[in-house]
């Protein structure tokens, strides 16, 4: 175990030992020992379901440890409540967002009372170079600007050790490098962070040292001067790094790639199509435009296909788009114009179970308050828009039949449950996105999956697996539209990738063609715009301006 004091012999900005924390029979935290020293950024990483979150509330207050104690700068600390924390010191960012929706930014900014707000709002935009438009609704907003509201809440506090569980699941590449430069900054000045995160690039960008939890227990800690990727893998998943895929393998550093477009060895745009049989269309978009309430558009005559067997992305900073075309392709937003076509059956206008008949799976982009009901239980959300498998007599619904079934998809996506009857609001948000992708992709049939951020806030293993899946699901016959802030994940996954850019798809670039990373970057400039070199846009993917 880490000493209690570092070299300078000061006292740690936090100590934990032996923190035990149990929900019923289950155990989510087992004799955990952690301990952050002030002025650093300390990474803690698991597997979903680890106990990652749970750590942190007890910290943050909002739950209270069975056994273990804690200390904050060498006093004893036990908080009973969130206040309690803040009072300390403490603020911490959660998964999941506790902003009023109706309200502007501004507003719920205000709903803190905290003294000298103006003065607060100035020096963390100062410092940090946080920028918000306090009129602009919450509601209205892209996940990833939420998510910056709710960085900006916490910082209003001026934290001496700030809380961060899983902040840039729902953040654009810069939007990940401004937070990043923010966390180093807070360690700078003295103080530290404890940052919760899959993603291992980030570890070694940010952060000084790292905590690994498997199964609610201490797997391996240290500075990471010690623990490569090539260790820390191992340490999450309970499995060597070699048996991952090779492309997520490579995005994360461990060795080199030679499909699709992350890196080595490319191909050309003839070669990495002609895999793909023209067998039909499981998705045609035709002329999709939205418009806001202001007259702009937040999607401007958008036309794209995905064949069956094929797999295409969609990248883009945040908030150029793909929010909307996602809930248009869910049913939630119905669009101004333009056609939605699932395997030669027009849906625009269907409803979302009607669509669920018809073989279209989507995974909304916030899985929390979209993709699921959290006061249902696992089976009922597993089975959501599917329920008539399980009626007797046309009426009743057979509970025990549901519950058998649901047991065998939770086993085969390991989604980490106190059975299928635990209400889906007690699962980690990497398990709740586990389930909503295994609803999805248990369609039958299904024609086409849409999913957006399909990946967020999963380990490794998890990642692994979910592109395996939508692998297999392509292999089959099905098509597959991913939205993704991760470059990496789809030049990794899909066969081709078009770019959303202020509400248009531009180009359609070949993930394994030579030079692909480079050209999806000048299109998510908007470079086109400037007149500069592009490729033609592929036939398949158009956009026109209204």
């Amino acid at each position: 175990m880490t000493t209690a004091a570092d070299t300078h012999g000061r006292a740690p900005a936090l100590e934990v030992t032996g923190l035990a924390k149990s929900f019923g029979a289950v155990s989510a935290l087992d004799g955990v020992d952690l301990v952050v020293e002030p002025g650093s950024v300390h990474c803690v990483l698991g597997e979903n379901g680890a106990g990652k979150s749970t750590l942190c509330h007890v910290i943050g207050g909002s739950l209270t440890a069975d056994t273990g104690t804690l200390r904050l700068y060498g006093q004893p600390y036990a908080p009973r409540r969130p206040a309690d924390a803040l009072a300390a010191g403490i603020a911490m960012v959660h998964q999941h967002f506790s902003l009023v929706p109706t309200l502007t930014v501004g507003e719920n900014l205000r709903l803190l009372r905290l003294r000298d707000l103006p003065r607060r709002i100035a020096r963390v935009r100062a410092e940090y170079g946080l920028e918000l438009d306090l009129d602009a609704r919450i509601g209205d907003l892209p996940v990833g600007v939420r998510q910056r509201v709710e960085i900006v809440k916490a910082l209003l506090h001026a934290p001496r050790l700030l809380l961060l569980d899983e902040p840039t699941g729902v953040l654009d590449p810069a939007g990940t490098d401004a937070l990043l430069a923010t966390c180093r900054r807070i360690a700078e000045a003295g103080h530290a962070v404890v940052l919760v995160t899959h993603k291992l690039g980030e570890v070694a960008r940010a952060g000084d040292a790292a905590t690994v939890l498997r199964g609610g227990r201490v797997a391996g800690a240290g500075p990471l001067s010690e623990l490569p990727p090539e260790r820390l893998v191992p340490l999450m998943i309970g499995r060597p790094a070699a048996s991952l895929d090779a492309s997520l393998a490579g995005s994360i550093g461990l060795t080199p790639v030679n499909s699709k477009g992350t890196g080595g060895s490319c191909s050309s745009p003839a070669e990495t199509d002609a895999g793909h049989p023209d067998s039909g269309l499981a998705l045609r978009l035709r002329d999709l435009t939205v418009r806001r309430a202001d007259g702009t558009y937040a999607l401007d005559r958008v036309s794209l296909d995905v064949a069956r067997g094929e797999i295409v992305g969609i990248a883009g900073v945040d908030g150029n788009g793909q929010s909307e075309l996602m809930a248009v392709l869910g049913g939630s937003l119905a669009p101004d114009g333009g056609s939605v076509e699932v395997g030669g059956t027009d849906l625009t206008h269907a409803t979302p179970a009607a669509r669920t008949r018809a073989g279209l799976g989507v995974v909304p982009e916030d899985r929390h308050h979209e993709g699921c009901v959290p006061q249902l239980s696992v089976a009922e959300n597993l089975f959501l828009g599917r329920l008539d498998r399980f009626r007797r007599y046309g009426v009743f619904l057979d509970r025990r039949a549901m519950r058998r079934a649901a047991e065998l998809v939770i086993a085969e996506h390991r989604i980490r449950a106190d059975g299928p009857g635990a209400p889906m609001a007690s699962l980690s948000g990497g398990n709740q996105q586990k389930a909503v992708l295994a609803r999805e992709l248990a369609l039958d049939p299904l024609v086409c999956l849409a999913a957006a951020q399909p990946t967020r806030g999963l380990d490794v293993g998890a990642v692994d697996a979910v592109h395996g899946r939508v692998r297999e699901a392509a292999a089959a016959g099905s098509g597959a539209l991913v939205v993704s802030a991760e470059l990496d994940e789809l030049l990794g996954l899909c066969d081709r990738i078009a770019v959303a850019y202020r509400g248009r798809l531009l180009g359609s670039v070949e993930a394994g063609a030579c030079g692909a990373r480079e050209r999806i970057g000048r299109l998510m400039l908007g470079a086109e715009a400037a007149g500069a070199d592009l490729p033609e846009p592929d036939s398949r993917t158009s956009a026109v301006s209204a």
